[in-house]
């Protein structure tokens, strides 16, 4: 039986090797893992507001905007009140969870966050938050919403303009009348499709 010695010089390099192949592996996490940590709307929220950032960030603008998003409103319109309802929390629980799961880097005593690689993975289960982008395709969906109100209004009145036979409406057919409704319902949806 032959015996193999490592050298104790051997056995370093072996173990720094192993360590860093470990610390180049990120952990992944289990669904529930992630679902637990998303189970509350605060930490959703502060993972919302870190994507957008790069570098350090003061853990009371994330506390600030994190209000103002819960009262939807600007930071600016915030109440005192308001911000510490948030601050708290996130101060004493919430920022802490997403340290120890290591998705971000809280420095508590100096009131810094920093988001880390490891929040890639947990950016596809955030939901879809508001956001200014957002804001602006519901204000144009509320736009098309008034086109399809007044467009039914309007096929309303032509209806029963046909049917109390105005000069006008009284020449067009039922088949006339039905086409003229469907074409112009044809037309605002494939101009919503296409804007």
């Amino acid at each position: 039986m032959k015996s193999t010695y490592i050298s104790s010089e051997q056995q370093g390099e072996a173990d720094s090797s192993g360590e860093s192949a470990c610390a180049a592996e990120e952990p992944a996490f289990s669904k529930d893992e992630i679902f637990h940590l998303l189970q509350n709307e605060r930490r959703r929220l502060v993972l919302r507001y870190l994507r957008d950032t790069d570098g350090p960030v003061r853990m009371r603008d994330i506390a600030e905007q994190v209000a103002a998003w819960e009262h939807e409103t600007t930071v600016e319109a915030l109440t005192s009140t308001q911000r510490q309802r948030v601050y708290i929390p996130l101060y004493q629980s919430h920022l802490s969870k997403l340290d120890k799961a290591g998705i971000i880097d809280y420095q508590q005593n100096r009131g810094i966050v920093v988001r880390k690689p490891l929040a890639d993975q947990i950016d596809q289960y955030l939901q879809i938050e508001p956001s200014v982008d957002s804001t602006d395709k519901a204000e144009s969906g509320t736009d098309w919403d008034d086109y399809y109100i007044s467009a039914t209004v309007l096929c309303y009145v032509v209806l029963i303009g046909a049917v109390i036979e105005l000069p006008f409406l009284s020449l067009l057919s039922g088949i006339a009348l039905s086409a003229s409704i469907l074409l112009l319902f044809t037309v605002l949806t494939i101009s919503r499709l296409l804007n």
